[in-house]
Parts: C-alpha cells; structure tokens; sequence
C-alpha cells in the first residue's frame, strides 16, 4: 500500500507544566481535504506549528511519504513541500500586496534589482480566482477579507504538497469561500494533501474529505465525513451533548424602538435607514465590501463623517464622536478583535474598565484596583468568562475567551444598543453557543443587538430580523421564515437594487 503522504505518531508537546499535545495523532492522504476540528485549546494550532517546523516536539514521530523527517524550522518546512496559512494575518502592512505574496520568492533571488512590472503581473494572475484586489497597493489598506485573501494568495504560490489552512474563511463572505474551495478541489485533483482547520461546520460538509476531532491536546476520532453528522462531530469536540448553537428566537411581538437611522449616507453608503427594537437581534447581511461594518461604523462616529439623523428612544441626538455615542450607550465591537477590540498585552480587567476609567477611578482620579477587578469579575461570571485571574494578560485566553473579554468592555458601560461585527469569528462551537446565548439574553433584557456576519446560518439561526446591503444601499428586509439563504443573496448580490427598482 501507498504510505500516507504525512503522518504523525503519538506527539508529545509540553510548554512547561502545561501539557498541549498527548499523543497526538494525524494521517494525511494525497490528494485529500482533510479536516482538522476541535475547541480553542485543543491543540490543534499547537500540531500545525509542529508541523510547520514553528515547534519542535517533545517526543513523536513525523513521516512524509512513509520516510521519517525532523522538521526543524519552517525553511525546512518549506524545502519539504508544507505550506501554512496562519489564522493571524502576518503582512507586511507598508509593502505592495504583490511584494508580499512574492516575499519569499523575492528574498531568495540573486537578481540586485526586483522587476516590479513582472511582479505584479503574475500577483494579479494569483489573486484572479480569488477576488479583484490591486497587487499595487499597500497591505495596510485592505479590509481584513482582503488581507486573508492575500494570505492564502501567498500560499497558492508554493509550490507545495501539503497544504494547511487555519480557519482561512473566517473572514471570508459565502461566495469569497465558494471561490476558495474550487482551489482547493483543483489543488487535491492535482495530488496535494490539504489540512483544512475551521469552525464552519457546513463547510466541512461540503468540501472535505475525512475529518479528525482533537480535545484536550488528544486524538479523538478520525472518520470519512459521509459517515457522520453534524452532532457527532460536536458531541466529540466538546466532550459533551451541545443541542444547539442557537436559542430559541423572540417569542412575539418585538418590544419598542430603540433606535432609528435616517438617511444615513458616507461615501461608502447613501441614504440608509432603519430601526432597532427592544426583545430583537437585528442582522446585517451583505457581501464583503458592501458597507455593512462601514455603516455600523458610521452610525457609532468610528470612521468617516457620515451625515443622517439618529433618534435613541424616541429622543434625536447628535453623535459627533465614538465618546459621545459611549456616553449615550451606543457602542461597536471591531470585527478585528485583536487589532481593535482588545489589548492583548494588558490584563483583563484594564481591557474591562478601558471604555469608563470613570467608574473604577479612586481618589484624585487613580485607578483602584480592586474596584476595577470587581467590576471585571463580575461582568466575567455574566459571560462565563475562563480565566484563572482578571489580572492575567488577555493573550493568555482562547479565542472564544478574547472575545468575551471584549464584550465585557462594551457592557461595562452599560449599553442602550451595541453593534457586533462578526461576533463569533474564529471562535470554536462550544464559545459560538455560547456567546449565541448571551447576546439572545441581552435581547432579552432590552438592550439593542445589532449583528454583522457573513456566516449565513448565524444570520438565519440566530436573527429575528436581516436587512441585506449590497453596494451601500440597503435592498431589503427579511424576517421570520423569509430568512433564507437564497433571499439573502438574491438581495446582497450586485444590482439587486437595480432589479427590484425594474421589479416594481
């Protein structure tokens, strides 16, 4: 028989005390989608980085081809044929895109000067099936989707047999992840392995092969995905029976208004309006690029100078800035956790108190510190918050943990309304039920949700109502059984305001 083209037997990795991986165990076979699941905390970064010559293991053994390796950095790595898109986005933010997807290339030539025109040419004939993004300009300003696009770009250029992407559509819309898995299938057609880690359980469905579960740093199962379900893949994550990701929707009417938009308009967005109402979870559907998170930033004065009026229980205000919109209860959590949502160096409790030092301030206006762990406790038991300490550095937390350390922030102002963009990305099933929860619960208690996903069933599971933008306008409302898939991308797809215009 054909060997596996990659193998790992019984890894072993300890950082300190801290047991990671216990015998952990993958087998990859050429030619192959295989996905890779499991919590945060799992360890399944833990073995793509020791895969990837990023670790080395404590003990265990790596076979490429049946031929035992000891990979001990990612040039050898490299050398071998791996190639791993990291879930972090690691550009060069003040270089070309072109520049970056070619980096490795570029630094291995002997050529004293680089062939810009060249460059970009083949950058753009990477980026084609992905998305139309120009190879000329700077990292730094393109959206994240963007930049994960490059990312994977990037890695397409390898000339790679094995092939790991860690949640590589986390950022991605419905159609941007279709493109990617017609690579990928084309990528497996030609013979390369593909380690495939995500959250998305529809994904794994559709496009992989086989499946191995990892909890607790252990091998838990490894089965042809036709052979199971859904639940039994949950159920073997979690160690438990999880019966849902999402609670039951509003039971009857929706309460009063919260708060109305009108005429909202950017140069991103024009003429935008709606409400938000008490008991509802309000979703903002859309394609990448469409103004969703721009017109929630919008609103909160984060970016721009949107003009358009704003009434907060029946009452006009003026936003002229994010504090005032803090002062009134209006707040907005980043669709980058880590680069806008947390400080991941700072403890829990400062990244807690950081939108109000007022309410945690002692005399003469210093910081008291047992006032402002209180407070973070506190909040934390609310959100079921994992931590040992609210004096640990956020860093030290999952990702599902990280982001409700930047929930916790927004409640500690006590929130009338609170815009969520992407609220579960990258967060494993266990912390997306979760978290699915208390923002039903939040709904519940009066405070205003509004949520920006580019997971589909998360908009249709878990929203009451979705309003659907698509090229800055907003192209219609769905609600109750009308939220489906297929409405909302026939109202987020390019023209759609154009064709409804014709259809009345």
């Amino acid at each position: 028989m054909t060997p596996p083209l990659l193998q790992l037997s019984d890894i072993h990795k300890s950082f300190g005390a801290i047991k990671a991986l216990r015998g952990a165990q993958l087998e990859l076979r050429a030619g192959e989608i295989h996905a890779l699941m499991g919590e945060n905390g799992a360890g399944k970064s833990t073995l793509m980085n020791i895969i990837d010559g990023i670790l080395q293991p404590s003990s265990g053994e790596i076979r490429i081809d049946g031929q035992r390796v000891q990979i001990d950095g990612p040039a050898t790595a490299q050398r071998l044929g791996i190639g791993l898109v990291h879930q972090e986005i690691a550009l060069c933010a003040d270089i070309s895109v072109a520049e970056n997807i070619f980096m490795a290339r570029t630094a291995q030539t002997k050529r004293p000067l680089m062939d810009s025109a060249d460059l970009v040419a083949r950058a753009r004939a990477v980026l084609a099936p992905l998305a139309e993004i120009d190879p000329r300009l700077p990292a730094g300003r393109l959206s994240i989707s963007q930049q994960q696009l490059v990312e994977i770009a990037k890695a397409l250029t390898l000339d790679c047999r094995i092939l790991i992407l860690d949640e590589p559509t986390a950022a991605l819309t419905e159609l941007e992840a279709q493109k990617l898995f017609t690579i990928l299938r084309g990528l497996a057609a030609r013979g390369i392995g593909i380690i495939y880690i995500s959250h998305r359980m529809a994904e794994i469905f559709a496009n992989c092969d086989r499946v191995t579960v990892m909890r607790d740093g252990q091998h838990i199962r490894t089965d042809e995905v036709a052979d199971l379900t859904p639940s039994d893949v949950v159920n073997a994550m979690v160690g438990r029976k999880l019966d849902t990701l999402y609670p039951p929707k509003m039971n009857g009417e929706r309460g009063a208004e919260i708060l109305r938009v009108q005429g909202l308009t950017d140069r991103r967005y024009q003429d935008v309006s709606f409400t938000l109402h008490k008991g509802e979870i309000l979703g903002i559907g859309g394609l990448i690029g469409a103004g969703r998170s721009e017109i929630a930033r919008g609103v909160t004065r984060l970016e721009g100078a949107a003009k358009g009026r704003v009434w907060l229980n029946g009452q006009e205000v003026v936003l002229r800035d994010y504090a005032d919109c803090i002062a009134r209860g209006i707040v907005y959590l980043s669709e980058d956790r880590k680069g806008d949502g947390i400080f991941l160096d700072m403890p829990i409790a400062a990244n807690v108190s950081a939108l109000n030092l007022r309410q945690v301030a002692g005399r003469f206006g210093v910081i008291d510190s047992g006032a402002e762990t209180a407070q973070a406790q506190s909040i934390g038991e609310t959100l079921r918050l994992k931590a040992g300490s609210m004096g640990h550095r956020v860093a030290s937390l999952s990702g599902g943990n990280q982001q409700k350390v930047a929930l916790a922030k927004l409640l500690a102002v006590k929130p009338r309304v609170i815009f969520l963009d992407e609220p579960t990305r990258g967060v494993d099933v266990g912390a997306k039920a979760e978290i699915h929860a208390i923002l039903r619960g939040l709904a519940e208690s009066g405070v205003g949700i509004a949520v920006i996903s580019s997971e589909m069933p998360e908009l249709i599971g878990l929203c009451d109502r979705v309003m659907v933008v698509s090229e800055g306008r907003l192209t219609g409302e769905l609600s109750g059984p009308d939220i489906t898939e297929a409405k909302i991308m026939t109202l987020a797809a390019p023209g759609a305001l154009a064709a409804s215009r014709n259809q009345n």
